[in-house]
C-alpha cells in the first residue's frame, strides 16, 4: 500500500529528510565518493596457474602472494582514482599440460570479459599457450616465466618481470666462475649440462649449447643431456656425471621430484655434497617442500638461479606473508604474485578506468619505482615495447643450514656465498 504525503504537519520534516538523504548520497543517481566505492563493480584480475598436478605447489604459492596484495590494496582504499574500486582475483587452474592451460585461458576470456589483466602460469610452456589466447583478447599478461620466446613473438600484451632464461644463463656463468675462482683459487674448466625439455630449461641452456657458447668462458661441456619430466630414475644421467666429474654441473629441473632423484643419486655415486658443485634454476628449487623430500645435508651448498627471492628491503612484506600464511619464507612465486598485482594497481591508478587496453598502454610507459611494487623486485621495473623488463637483474640463491638465502646481487643479499667444496 502506497502512501502520499501532500502538505499538513508532516510535510516539512519529510522534505528536510529527503534533502538530507540526497545531499549525503548524491543527486539523481550521482553518488558521492563514499557511495561510489560501495557501488563500484570490482575490478577483475585473473590468475591462471597450475593448482593441480606436479607444479601445483608453485601455483599455490603465487596465488597466496596475489591474494595478500589484493587484500592489502582493498583494505587501504582500493583504486583511489576509480573512487575506491576494489580488486577481485579470478583464479583458474592451468592443470598439468599446455593444452589444459590454453583451455583455462579460453574459459577466462569467455566467462570473464571484464578482466583488465592477468598473471601466470609459472611454467614457460604453459605461459606460451595461455598468452596466445590472451594476446588476441588484448588482456595485459604479467609472467615470471623465463623462456625468451615469450617476449620474442611481437606481442603487445605480455610483460615479463624476470630476466629471460638465456640472459640468466649468460649472466650467471661468469658470476659462478668468479665465485668458484675466489673460493678454490682456480677457474672451473669443465661443465655438465642436464635439463628437462620444457621451455625454460631449453631456453636457459640454449646459449651455452650454441657453437662457441662455452668457449668464451674457457669451458667445455663433458656432459650434455635433455630429458622429459618427471624422471622415474636418475641413474643413467648421474652415471655420466660420475664418469666425467665436471668442475660444475648445471642441473636444470622444473619439479621437486626430479631435484630429489638427482641429488639422491649423486650422493649414492659419491659425487654429491659438493664433490661436484650443482647449480639449478627456478623457484621450485627453494620451495619449502624441498626439505620434506631432500635432506638438509644433501641440499647444503646447492645453488640455484631465480628472477626474485627474499632480499634486503623486503623484510616488511616477507614478515607479513609469513604471519598470514604460516610459510617459513617467501619464494619467488609468492613475491611475484604479490608484485604483479601491485603493478596492475599502479597502472589502474594512472588510467583511472577498468580498461584493459589502457592498462597495457600504461604498463608500457610507466616506471614502477616506488611503493610495494618497487620493493618487491630487484632493480627498477620498466618494460620495453616487447614486454621485456629493462635491466632485470640476476638473483642467485644458495641453501645454507636448511634455508635458501640470497647470495647475489651482493648489495641486497641476505648471506655470503659459499662455494661447495668436496
Amino acid at each position: 500500500m502506497a502512501r502520499t504525503f501532500s502538505g499538513g504537519p508532516l510535510a516539512k520534516p519529510l522534505i528536510g529528510l529527503t534533502a538530507a538523504i540526497l545531499t549525503s548520497a548524491g543527486i539523481a543517481g550521482w553518488p558521492t565518493g563514499t557511495a561510489r566505492a560501495q557501488t563500484q563493480k570490482p575490478v577483475e584480475i585473473a590468475l591462471i596457474m597450475p593448482l593441480s598436478g606436479p607444479w601445483a605447489r608453485q601455483g599455490q604459492l603465487e596465488k597466496l602472494g596475489a591474494e595478500m596484495a589484493i587484500d592489502e590494496i582493498n583494505k587501504n582504499g582500493g583504486i583511489k582514482s576509480m573512487g575506491g574500486a576494489k580488486l577481485e582475483l579470478i583464479s583458474i587452474d592451468a592443470g598439468d599440460s599446455a593444452e589444459k592451460a590454453k583451455n583455462a585461458a579460453q574459459r577466462l576470456v569467455a566467462e570473464h570479459p571484464n578482466v583488465v589483466g592477468g598473471l601466470g602460469a609459472w611454467l614457460s610452456t604453459f605461459t606460451l599457450a595461455i598468452t596466445e589466447v590472451t594476446e588476441r583478447a588484448q588482456i595485459p599478461w604479467l609472467t615470471l616465466s623465463y623462456a625468451d620466446s615469450l617476449t620474442n613473438r611481437g606481442f603487445k600484451y605480455i610483460f615479463q618481470t624476470s630476466p629471460t632464461a638465456d640472459t640468466q644463463a649468460t649472466e650467471a656463468l661468469p658470476t659462478l666462475i668468479d665465485l668458484a675462482k675466489s673460493a678454490t683459487g682456480k677457474a672451473p674448466k669443465t661443465i655438465g649440462l642436464i635439463g628437462d625439455n620444457t621451455a625454460s630449461p631449453v631456453s636457459f641452456l640454449k646459449p651455452l649449447r650454441a657453437p662457441g657458447g662455452l668457449d668464451k668462458y674457457g669451458m667445455k661441456a663433458v656432459v650434455d643431456e635433455t630429458y622429459t619430466p618427471p624422471l622415474s630414475d636418475a641413474t643413467t644421467l648421474m652415471q655420466r656425471v660420475r664418469a666425467t666429474r665436471p668442475d660444475m654441473l648445471l642441473y636444470i629441473t622444473t619439479t621437486i621430484s626430479d631435484l630429489k632423484l638427482g641429488l639422491d643419486k649423486m650422493n649414492e655415486f659419491h659425487i654429491g655434497k659438493g664433490a661436484v658443485p650443482v647449480i639449478g634454476s627456478g623457484g621450485a628449487n627453494g620451495a619449502p617442500e624441498v626439505l620434506k623430500n631432500v635432506s638438509p645435508d644433501l641440499l647444503e651448498g646447492y645453488i640455484f638461479i631465480v628472477a626474485n627471492w627474499g632480499l634486503k628491503g623486503q623484510e616488511q612484506i616477507i614478515d607479513a606473508f609469513k604471519k598470514r600464511t604460516g610459510e617459513p619464507w617467501m619464494t619467488q612465486d609468492a613475491l611475484d604474485g604479490y608484485g604483479h598485482v601491485w603493478i596492475f594497481k599502479d597502472a589502474l591508478e594512472k588510467v583511472g578506468v577498468a580498461d584493459k587496453v589502457k592498462v597495457a598502454e600504461a604498463m608500457h610507459t610507466m616506471e614502477f619505482d616506488s611503493g610495494p611494487t618497487a620493493m618487491t623486485f630487484p632493480g627498477k621495473v620498466k618494460f620495453d615495447p616487447a614486454g621485456h623488463r629493462v635491466g632485470a637483474p640476476l638473483v642467485i640463491v644458495q641453501w645454507q643450514n636448511g634455508v635458501p638465502v640470497t647470495i647475489y646481487p651482493i648489495d641486497r643479499a641476505t648471506a655470503k656465498a659459499k662455494w661447495p667444496k668436496s
